[in-house]
């Protein structure tokens, strides 16, 4: 199992990033979260098997259409024990 914490930057509000997303990790079995920022960067958690992780970050540095990913910041995190993907409030 892998958890990693991921801040992806560009256009990514009002695109209809967070609940592509939540498709997306959904159809991957991937868990955690994922909210809008206050600075315009999009934050999520993912917990999955290794190969799940990745899909759903190669998935990340491309967005939605309409999206504009220019960064997208992974670092490995303790896993937090959730048990489904949400949609959270912005941050």
């Amino acid at each position: 199992m892998r958890s990693v914490h991921v801040i992806v930057e560009g256009r990514v509000q009002g695109v209809g990033y967070r609940y592509s997303l939540l498709l997306e990790a959904d159809r991957r079995g991937v868990v955690g979260w994922v909210r809008n920022r206050a600075n315009g960067s999009v934050e999520a958690v993912l917990e999955g098997t290794d190969d799940a992780v990745d899909a759903v970050l190669a998935w990340m540095a491309q967005g939605p259409p309409g999206a504009r990913v220019d960064v997208a910041r992974v670092a490995d995190t303790p896993r937090s024990g959730s048990t489904a993907f949400e949609v959270r409030d912005t941050r």
